[in-house]
């Protein structure tokens, strides 16, 4: 049986036919599918190039290939494409397909009514949340408080007509997107580490060290990491508090000048460094193994991989109270999105007290051990299986209608 997966990540296709990524969403991601489905055909924004940069990644592969949806960006294109590509995903669906949503997303919404018309059933990953989303301070769109009311709306339905459901987070997503009455649930992270991401051993005490380098690794085409709301935690910390800190951002977008005047406007420039776009992996890790402190004051997240990626490495972690962020760091770990001043208290607490960073050290490489494949990958087999058998099950009931 063949797989449909539709997601909202964008993607990007060069004349040889070949399917590219500039992130995450590889082919090793889409490969754990083919444990239980013979192919996969991801339902996604594909943009044509004339050829892929050298920092972008194959998605494509033996039994993973793409239906390609009308590109666009943004409410206002997809609203002027909204025919095109309704019609798009509909025909990517083929009549033996068991179909899986990761949701949240538009694609994901536009196939659910065929669905729901059909009876046909679907499993839900449900991997965002789009109440944080739309948050105040985040996301300044004339529509935000329509959009924040209305898509955790749908995706509350999309979640309640799914035969399964899985979440990647244990408890935080479900509490707010139930699945149905009787419906199969599990949960498990997008993020598996191989062995190579775990550190061998806990970071060791240090208790003379009084300079420190702060790091957060993110998208920067958008504020929901909270660059700039950790940017003016630092400069407080220096400025106010008399640390000396340090700070480096992983990550490249359009907010990236906007960011770098912030930093000048407040004398920070012999203090900040922008790394830019770099490949996960080797290069990430290489400089979360240089810093001290993770620090991602999130405005919104499912399950944060950078998070885990740097809790990995046996990185000390602040974080915010947003999505599943909770289930990953204690509550002394983590600060209200949106407040520098809470911000600016929680680095000062850290970095102080070197045997609280130790022990921070300690506990998240313990929890991070937890995100390996042998343990994961029970979990999203079974959901598979779950989702393939109950396909089967409707196509023998419904062969002939079809």
């Amino acid at each position: 049986m063949n797989l449909i997966v539709t997601i909202d990540h964008r993607f990007a296709h060069t004349p040889d036919g070949a399917m590219w990524t500039m992130t995450s969403f590889t082919y090793p991601f889409w490969k754990r599918y083919l444990a239980v489905f013979d192919h996969v055909r991801v339902v996604a924004r594909v943009q044509d190039v004339p050829s892929a940069a050298p920092n972008w990644t194959r998605c494509d592969g033996e039994g993973v290939s793409f239906a390609a949806i009308p590109y666009y960006h943004g409410p206002w294109q997809y609203l002027r494409r909204a025919r095109q590509v309704r019609r798009a995903v509909r025909n990517a669906v083929g009549a033996d397909d068991a179909v899986i949503l990761r949701v949240q997303g538009q694609i994901s919404s536009c196939l659910r009514p065929f669905l729901r018309q059909t009876g046909r059933p679907y499993g839900v990953e449900v991997v965002g949340d789009p109440y944080d989303a739309f948050a105040p301070g985040y996301v300044t769109h004339p529509l935000r408080p329509f959009l924040r009311w209305w898509l955790p709306r749908r995706m509350r339905e999309q979640c309640a007509g799914a035969c399964a459901a899985a979440y990647v987070t244990e408890h935080a997503l479900q509490r707010r997107y139930p699945p149905a009455p009787g419906a199969f649930s599990t949960h498990y992270s997008s993020i598996v580490l191989p062995d190579a991401a775990l550190a061998s051993a806990a970071r060791p005490l240090q208790a003379q060290q009084r300079t420190f380098t702060l790091i957060i690794v993110g998208t920067l085409d958008n504020l929901s990491k909270g660059p700039d709301v950790l940017i003016d935690a630092v400069a407080t910390c220096v400025q106010e508090e008399g640390l000396d800190l340090h700070l480096v951002l992983v990550g490249s977008g359009k907010y990236q000048q906007d960011l770098e005047a912030r930093v000048a406007t407040l004398g920070l420039d012999s203090r900040v460094r922008f790394t830019g776009w770099l490949p996960a992996g080797e290069a990430v890790r290489a400089q979360l193994d240089q810093a001290d402190l993770f620090v991602l004051p999130s405005r919104q997240e499912g399950l944060s991989r950078s998070t885990i990626e740097a809790m990995a490495r046996a990185l000390p972690c602040i974080a915010t109270t947003v999505g599943g962020t909770s289930e990953l760091l204690p509550p002394e770990d983590l600060v209200p999105p949106n407040d520098v001043p809470a911000l600016v208290h929680k680095i000062r607490e850290v970095v102080t007290d070197p045997e609280r960073m130790a022990r921070m050290s300690a506990r998240n490489l313990k929890k991070a051990n937890e995100f390996r494949e042998e343990i994961l990958s029970k979990r999203w087999t079974a959901f598979y299986r779950y989702v393939r058998e109950k396909t089967e099950e409707w196509l023998k009931t419904n062969k002939g209608k079809l």
